[in-house]
Order: C-alpha cells, then structure tokens, then sequence
C-alpha cells in the first residue's frame, strides 16, 4: 500500500511545511528583482527546500533508484547554497557535468561509447534549462506537475509501480508547492527546486526508455513547453550574437507575461499546453511508429505557429 499511499501524503507534508517556513522563517533567502526577473518585490526562495526535504526520502523510503535519488539529493544541496550565496558558475555546471556523468555511467549499462556524451549533455541541458525556466508565478511547479505525472502514468502503463510512486510522488510535491506559488506567488522555487527537477526529468526520462517503458521521445514531448521555449531562445540569441550566458527577458513565456497576459493568464495556457503534450506523450507511444511520427510533426508544426504568433 506505501506506494499507492506516498504521494497523498507527500503533499500534505508539503504543503504543511512550506506553510510553516513562511510563517516562522526569519532568515529565508530572498529571489531580489534583477534583469531578469518578472517581480517587483524579493519573494522567499524555499520552494525547493520543502519539496525535496520531503519527496526525496519518500524516494528512498520506497527504494525507488537510490543512486538517481541521492545525486539529486546532492545537486539539491549545492542548489540550496547556490541560493544563498551565489557560487561561482564553474562549481554549478561542473556539478551538473559530474552528476549527469555518474548518471549516464553507472544507471544506464550497455550504451553505445558514441551515446555517452549525448546522453551526458542532454541530462545536463535539461538541469539548467528547468532552472532557466523558472521565471513565472506557477510556471515550473505546473510544469513538475504535468511532466511527472505524465511519467507516472505512463510508468504505470507499463506495471512499473515503484516508478510511477515515485514520479507520482514528484508531481503530488509540485501540486502542493502550487498552492502557494500561483500568481500572486507567495514563494519561488528556486535553484534548490528547480535544479534538481530538471536532472530528475532527464534522467527518469531515460531511465525509463532503457527499462523499456516508452520510446525515447516520450519525455522530450512530456516536457516539451519548458525543453522548445528554452532551446530555441538560446539558439536565437546565440545566432543574434548576444551573451547569451546573461540574465534576461526573452523567453516565450517571459514575452507573454510583458505583453498584458500577466502571471496567471500565461500559467494556464502553458498549462493546457502541458497537459496536451503530456496526454499526446501517453496515446502515441503506445501506437505504431508511423502514428508516434505524426504525433511529433503535428506537435513541432503547432510550436512552430506558437512561435511565431
């Protein structure tokens, strides 16, 4: 029953925690408004303390991949620091590169030597592009909501009900989170929360193709609102020769909050969006290879007119 039972009680604890901390913190780091930010006012930046304070023992407590779980224990921690005290960006990147390393080594055996890299850079990529991503009232939490329910069902399709607990228990985390992050938000995530998410999403995404649960598509099209918004707005302002590295403005989302949607009308369209991509995720990869190829192009022909609208 403790895997069914799991992820309820996560979000209680969540919840209660979270309450708690913004009601008798004293000393809570604050996300101040720089270059980059949507917000007027610093807000608490705890999400992600509460989050994986709880979810990740849940984790090992259903030993759930105890590797997974501790080296997102460890990226959490560095996060959290991160959070108060800004490390240097060698320490963060080269923290990702060795967590995503001993990611790809160690739980995924048999790979193809050419494959390593890859698999090690897109791990890497979908770590930071989460915490880019994590910009707007209700924004990331939805997308943890979704994406790793997403997972969780289609975990469960496939009778894997350690994974689907555990990624359900993720989801359930972010829905409590929700409660207090929706516009106007009362906390942010921050790096703490959204640094390990993104790992998570990478490397439960993989975790779950080589274990032969969906195709290796599935978890690109699960979180595809935050991987499409994220990677082509780097690539814009790479080709615009902007220092792309820089703070900014200029994600979709950033763009439809600053032309009058604001943060709640934006969080429930991403979320449509989320949920749609999701739903699509779990119907064609259960389908013939030539429906899960119309699925994707009907998906890429969608984000195209996004894009340009």
């Amino acid at each position: 029953m403790l895997p069914i039972l799991l992820p309820p009680l996560a979000a209680v604890v969540t919840a209660a925690l979270l309450a708690w901390l913004l009601r008798e913190g004293r000393a809570l780091p604050l996300d101040h408004p720089n270059e980059r930010s949507l917000h007027a006012r610093p807000v608490p930046r705890v999400g992600g303390v509460a989050i994986f304070l709880v979810a990740l023992p849940a984790l090992l407590l259903i030993q759930w991949n105890p590797l997974v779980t501790m080296l997102a224990a460890a990226l959490a921690g560095l996060s959290y620091l991160d959070d108060r005290s800004d490390l240097p960006i060698a320490v963060r990147f080269g923290a990702h590169a060795v967590a995503a390393a001993v990611f790809v080594l160690a739980a995924l055996p048999g790979l193809p030597l050419v494959a390593v890299p890859v698999l090690v850079l897109a791990v890497m990529w979908m770590t930071n592009l989460y915490n880019f991503m994590d910009g707007s009232d209700g924004l990331a939490g939805g997308m943890a909501l979704f994406g790793f329910g997403t997972y969780a069902v289609g975990a469960w399709l496939a009778g894997d009900i350690l994974l689907a607990s555990a990624c359900a228990t993720l989801a359930a985390c972010a829905a409590a989170f929700l409660l207090f992050n929706f516009h106007p938000a009362r906390v942010f995530m921050g790096d703490a929360g959204s640094v390990p998410y993104g790992f998570l999403a990478g490397a439960i995404g993989l975790a779950g193709w080589q274990a032969g649960h969906w195709p290796l598509w599935f978890p690109v099209l699960a979180f595809s609102p935050f991987v499409v918004d994220a990677s082509v707005t780097l690539a814009r302002r790479m080709l615009r020769g902007e220092k792309f590295w820089r703070p900014h403005r200029t994600h979709y989302y950033q763009r439809l909050v600053q032309l009058g949607w604001g943060h709640g009308r934006t969080a429930l369209a991403e979320y449509a969006l989320m949920l749609a991509c999701g739903a699509a995720a779990v119907w064609a990869s259960r389908t013939s290879p030539s429906t899960q190829a119309g699925v994707l192009v009907a998906a890429g022909v969608v984000y195209l007119v996004i894009g340009v609208a």
